[in-house]
């Protein structure tokens, strides 16, 4: 016990003395294990996550069942590791400044970029704006691909009329890395703008995110909300 007791007031000091950057995975996650398991040596754990999970980055990524699937995780620790990488996102869109206005596709784009950062699987969120292109809200609207079922035209309708909206700018992530759009894309991002437009909210555009990139519909000139403002006009 003293002499676990001692590695540990040795790594810690390591730690005040350097910073995280210059520590191995191993290390790195041995040090975050002593907040979550008091007494026993972390250094095995750490090893069996990364060996589980292959990378430091894709431990605090994993989700709980599989997390606590390892041995010497229990529910605690895995939620632990849940609020590391909630912390880190949250940090990511709480440390900048955001725009008083939206009023670009950059400013969006750049803005959103940061709400998908550690994610490993695919998320739909919808910016809600009010008439002077504040942010009344932005709401998680389905995880999974922007197509699947669960991305149904009643909830994006829902949260944006619940949320007061004039406008609204839908987007999901690529965890893979790819900024690219498909056709699926497309005739959902009009369903969709259709179906709001109906109510006279506006779906001013979508954003793909990858990584630390993004791409917009509108930009691209494969998405005009005027258009189906116009379509809907002309309905009338």
């Amino acid at each position: 016990m003293r002499s676990n007791l001692g590695h540990r007031q040795r790594v810690k000091q390591r730690f005040r003395d350097e910073g995280l950057d210059h520590f191995e995975e191993s290390h790195a996650l041995e040090l975050l294990l002593f907040y979550a398991v008091p007494r026993r040596d972390t250094k095995p754990l750490a090893r069996r996550l990364l060996d589980t999970f292959g990378s430091f980055s894709k431990v605090l990524e994993a989700d709980m069942q599989a997390l606590c699937r390892v041995d010497g995780v229990g529910e605690s620790v895995a939620t632990y590791i849940k609020l590391l990488h909630a912390s880190s996102r949250y940090y990511q869109t709480n440390h900048g400044e955001r725009p008083e206005r939206f009023t670009t596709t950059a400013e969006c784009g750049n803005f959103l970029v940061d709400h998908f950062h550690g994610f490993s699987n695919e998320r739909v969120y919808l910016m809600c704006l009010n008439a002077n292109s504040e942010l009344i809200c932005i709401r998680e609207i389905a995880q999974g691909t922007v197509t699947s079922a669960d991305v149904s035209t009643r909830k994006v309708v829902e949260a944006a009329v619940n949320a007061g909206a004039v406008s609204v700018v839908l987007s999901h992530n690529h965890p893979g890395g790819m900024d690219r759009y498909s056709d699926e894309d497309v005739l959902v991002t009009r369903r969709l703008g259709k179906a709001l437009a109906a109510l006279e909210i506006v779906l001013v555009d979508h954003i793909i995110v990858a990584n630390n990139k993004f791409v917009s519909l509108a930009s691209l000139g494969v998405y005009d909300y005027r258009e189906l403002l116009r379509e809907n006009r002309g309905l009338r």
